[in-house]
């Protein structure tokens, strides 16, 4: 009866939270940019391709080390230029999940856990100045 309880526990948990997958770098993140949201970011930067660099740090290239750390379940380097996205943006999406963030990093629009600083979500190839 214990070990039935268990079972139940466990895929309860499972359905509620993802189960964690098996995947290099994969880690059950439930957490992504929804469709629309992709359909409004990549919108964005299509139109709007010839932005003014923010405080000089747009363009700069990250090492490819850093660069390659960029992705899903990675933890966000400390210490790289982050920047907000821009306000017309902002202004277009959804909120953000409540405890998730959106910013830019090089070139990339990152969905990242503030507590756990986990990126949850990548857009890459959509900045292009």
């Amino acid at each position: 009866m214990k070990n039935q309880w268990l079972a139940i526990a466990v895929l309860v948990t499972a359905a509620v939270f993802g189960s964690a997958s098996t995947a290099a770098g994969e880690i059950g993140i439930g957490v992504v940019f929804g469709d629309g949201e992709i359909s409004v970011i990549r919108a964005y930067y299509r139109d709007h391709t010839a932005r003014p660099a923010a405080k000089g740090k747009r363009g700069k290239s990250l090492p490819p080390g850093i660069l390659k750390n960029l992705q899903r379940g990675k933890s966000l380097p400390p210490g790289i230029a982050k920047q907000v996205l821009p306000t017309g943006l902002i202004d277009l999406l959804p909120p953000a999940p409540r405890g998730y963030k959106r910013m830019e990093v090089s070139g990339k629009v990152l969905l990242v856990e503030i507590a756990t600083h986990i990126i949850h979500d990548v857009l890459e190839d959509l900045i292009l100045n």
